[in-house]
């Protein structure tokens, strides 16, 4: 899977940390930054990861800010996105299955090392359940025009 994820600088560490597990999980990684704690914007990292979703550049994004929320909000912004925070492995799961979520968005202030590990892998290895769910993904896609 090709996997896009991007942070502004309160998610810069936890990057760092992701970056290995993506790759031991056999993904291939487009890095979009930042690549320091030095101040940035979240928007402008937000826009290119979800890019590389609404093009099809990629099959997934990750996105890592302190909360998690703003990513989210800039990131739903582009077409065929269907961005969300995540802090707990319940919602990962579900995201996936009944939304189809395509971005994940972490926080960098909120979560410990090990729970963003396995937050992470539970999203990247479940599938969307489609069926009813499928029908309702479309709704929201249509929302969009």
């Amino acid at each position: 899977m090709r996997v896009s994820i991007g942070c502004d600088h309160r998610g810069y560490q936890v990057k760092c940390r992701l970056l290995p597990l993506l790759e031991d999980l056999g993904h291939q990684i487009i890095d979009r930054g930042t690549d320091s704690a030095e101040s940035i914007d979240y928007p402008d990292i937000a826009a290119l990861v979800a890019g590389d979703i609404s093009t099809g550049q990629a099959d997934r994004g990750i996105l890592i800010c302190g909360t998690g929320i703003g990513m989210a909000i800039a990131a739903n912004k582009l077409a065929g996105v269907r961005a969300t925070p995540c802090n707990d492995v319940f919602s990962a799961e579900m995201c996936r299955r009944h939304n189809d979520v395509n971005v994940l968005c972490l926080s960098g202030d909120l979560l410990g090392e090990g729970d963003i590990n396995k937050l992470v892998e539970i999203w990247i290895n479940t599938e969307f359940e489609g069926g009813r769910h499928a029908r309702r993904v479309d709704k929201i896609g249509g929302l969009e025009s």
